[in-house]
Formats: structure tokens, sequence, C-alpha cells
């Protein structure tokens, strides 16, 4: 009988290690496989050809710490996800013997960490594309969830995926005790900016909510409502920014000596639908210069204890 992958025209082989993801949305349209492609650059290696999207994670293993110690080597090793578009997504790894990265048989758990790094890929992409949109509305609909809901159970699914700046990021998973619960009532939406400045007591006004992981570093936010971006709230704890203020004139950005900021996308905030990230949080020097320029007083730097 032939094997499922193998219409799809993958072939696994003996000693391979094969995964298949079939998901059950859509990926048709040509500035969507584009999106997905061009959203990941940052991440990951990318490559593209007709329906299908490749995405390459390298890491390197090293046999010993020194590497002035006789007898050391260093080896990259990789593995690739294969995307498959069309009226299902299929996303398809492979893990390769170790011979072919040379004959680096001292590396430990290599098929562990591929296998590992392989699933990271695949919630990363799901986390962060167009296809976490369309994960959250199947699963809106088949499992009869509002949209907090459904954003929640994609992120219970994809529990190893890592944020990508300007690649529609979705916030990381917080604690129960540290979020604002969300009932799924219906969020009002402003029609535009809120008038300024930062309430500079909004830690003790508004509720903690879900914080948001850039590249590693995890910035806390206050007030922040759905998923939406339509209320974004406050976010950072000592570079702070009230995104419902801000409207992105990107004074903050050129002010700072350190490159405290960076830009990332909020589509649907009535402000502005890019924001200034504290993504460099603890390299702030306090000089207040961001402070200074903001149009709308959007920002209040605490000096860190």
């Amino acid at each position: 009988m032939e094997a499922p992958t193998a219409k799809r025209g993958v072939y696994p082989l003996h000693g391979f290690k094969l995964g298949l993801y079939r998901l059950p949305i859509k990926l048709e349209d040509p500035l969507e496989i584009k999106s997905v492609h061009d959203g990941l650059k940052k991440a990951f290696e990318m490559d593209a050809y007709a329906d299908r999207i490749f995405a390459t994670y390298r890491w390197k293993e090293q046999n010993m710490k020194d590497p002035d110690a006789k007898g050391y080597e260093e080896v990259e090793l990789s593995v690739t996800v294969e995307i498959v578009s069309g009226e299902v997504v299929d996303i398809i790894y492979q893990i390769f013997p170790i011979e072919k990265f040379g004959d680096p048989n001292w590396v430990k758990d290599y098929r562990k960490k591929a296998d590992h790094f392989a699933k990271m890929v695949i919630d990363t992409i799901l986390r962060n594309t167009i296809l976490a949109d369309k994960m959250i509305s199947y699963l809106a609909k088949a499992e009869k969830l509002n949209h907090a809901q459904a954003t929640q159970r994609l992120e219970d699914l994809t529990p190893l995926a890592k944020i990508v700046l300007n690649a529609k990021p979705k916030a990381t998973e917080a604690n129960e005790d540290e979020i604002e619960e969300d009932d799924g009532a219906e969020i009002e939406i402003p029609d535009g900016a809120k008038p300024g400045p930062i309430d500079v007591a909004y830690k003790s006004k508004m509720k903690p909510s879900t914080p948001f992981d850039a590249n590693g570093y995890t910035i806390k936010t206050w007030g922040r409502k759905g998923a939406n971006n339509g209320i974004l709230g406050v976010w950072g704890e000592f570079v702070s920014v009230d995104y419902d203020i801000c409207i992105a004139d990107g004074g903050c950005i050129e002010a700072c000596p350190v490159g405290v900021y960076e830009w990332f996308d909020t589509p649907g905030n009535p402000a502005s639908e890019k924001k200034p990230l504290m993504s460099k949080e603890p390299d702030c020097i306090f000089c207040l210069a961001c402070e200074g320029v903001c149009p709308p007083q959007a920002i209040k730097i605490f000096e860190q204890k």
C-alpha cells in the first residue's frame, strides 16, 4: 500500500525520520505564500520553489569547550522544514543520518535535537505568519471558540514557537496569575489615538496582561485587550510606552543613543499600525531623550533599581 507521504512526493528512506503535519487550511494565494517566506527571513534560512516553502534551521556542535585544545572539532548541522501549499497545507521534515554532515559521530543526541528544532521551526511558522490567522479562524469554527480562546488554543498547540518581529508576531504564554483574564466579551475599540500624556500610575490602575517575547527578552505589558491589537495598553516596565497614545512618528527611535527601540507591526491598532518596540529595554541609560521628543507624550522612563 502506498504511503500517504509518497503520494505527495515525499519518500521516507531507510534510516531517515520523517514528520508530516497536515493542516485543515488553504494556502493558495501567491501573495500569502510570499508573506510566509519573507516574514521568516530573519529567523531561518528561507527558500521557495513553486508552491513549496523551505525553512532551514542551523546549529553548531563542538566536541569540547576549548577551541584551542588538541583534537577540537566543530560541525554545523541543520534541519529543513517544507511547507507544501494548496487545498490543504502539509508541513514536512526529514532527519537525515549524521553522516550527511561528514563523520561527526561524537555528536550527542543528534536526532533528538534535530527533531526538537524541526518542531520549533513548525511552531514558529504557525504562530507568526498568515497561517496563524487561518488556524485561529479554523479553530474558532471547528471547536466553537471565540477569537481569544482560539488564539490561546493555537498557543497551546505551538509550545516551542519563537516570536519573530514583523512577521505577524503573537504574544507568548504567561502564567495564569500574571495575566488579565479575557472573558470573550466584545471590546470597544476607539476611533483613533487616545490623548496623552501617559498615566505614570498605570501599574496601579491597569492589570498585568500577556507579556511579549522579543527574541528572548520578555517585555511586560499592562491593560492589553484581546489579540487583534485594538487595545494594546502600556508596554515596558522601565521604558514604558502607552501604545494606544503612540502615533509612531519615530522620534524616539531616532533620539535613543543606545538603540533601545525597533519597529514592529501592530495591524488593527487605531492609533498607528506600527510601534517602536523596546526590544533592548535593559540597555536604557535613562537619558530621557525619547521621553522628551514624543509629540503625544506616550513615553515614561523609570530608572531601574
